[in-house]
């Protein structure tokens, strides 16, 4: 691939794995400090200055409990920093690839497909909904819908048994990103497994993980969280 990336959100999970991927060339991917996506004009003016053609937005409030305490902030960055970037890109031959949530569903039944009804269940997914509905004015863009987790970085004691999704660990998204990248895909995906529950998928990475119920889960937290997101990826297994 010839492009020119630039990746918000380096400092991030997926962020540090696609760096360490080595499958990015000419990739770009400055700190917070040195490019804040709330800061327009610089933004604007790095992009152009750059000859950037391809965005990896990896940037956002990510967790659920943040966002809960602080809506504004969840608002201000994966809105309002969103807005920034299609602002940026609008009318230009620039590609967004934009990683969104499987919060993005309700999360009750499972077995979610890109064209079922948008119906979040908490600030994250909502912030996450409207950002999407940003990225869908733009002529080149491309929304993974995604859970992942670093597989090196299972350190809770104990997982529910039943609740369930189709998370995918970090380098294996990294891949298919770059597989989706490479394909021109454009449009709205999921990327994920097959369904599992949380217990059984981390177990294979921390033998010591115990498992529980979800009851356990919902009383240690105070806002809402998905039962069954798992994910049709009939669409991701098509393509690749």
């Amino acid at each position: 691939m010839n492009n020119r990336t630039l990746l918000t959100g380096g400092s991030g999970t997926l962020g540090r794995a696609i760096i360490n991927s080595g499958l990015f060339k000419n990739l770009y991917a400055p700190t917070s400090k040195q490019l804040n996506i709330l800061n327009y004009k610089k933004l604007k003016k790095f992009i152009q200055k750059k000859k950037i053609n391809l965005i990896i937005h990896c940037a956002a409030l990510a967790r659920m409990r943040e966002c809960e305490k602080n809506i504004s902030k969840a608002i201000e960055v994966n809105i309002r920093g969103t807005l920034n970037i299609v602002k940026s890109i609008n009318k230009r031959k620039i590609k967004l690839i934009y990683i969104s949530s499987d919060g993005v569903y309700a999360s009750t039944r499972g077995n979610y497909s890109e064209t079922d009804l948008i119906k979040p269940y908490n600030i994250y997914g909502w912030t996450k909904v409207a950002a999407e509905f940003l990225v869908k004015t733009l002529d080149k863009y491309l929304i993974i819908r995604t859970r992942f987790f670093n597989k090196d970085k299972i350190f809770f004691k104990y997982s529910a048994y039943n609740i369930y999704s189709s998370s995918i660990e970090v380098n294996k998204l990294v891949l298919i990103i770059y597989k989706l990248i490479k394909k021109n895909i454009l449009g709205t995906i999921n990327v994920g497994e097959k369904k599992i529950s949380d217990y059984d998928n981390y177990k294979k990475y921390n033998i010591k993980l115990k498992s529980c119920s979800k009851n356990k889960i919902f009383k240690e937290i105070n806002f809402k969280i998905g039962t069954n997101s798992s994910l049709n990826i009939n669409k991701l297994k098509r393509i690749i």
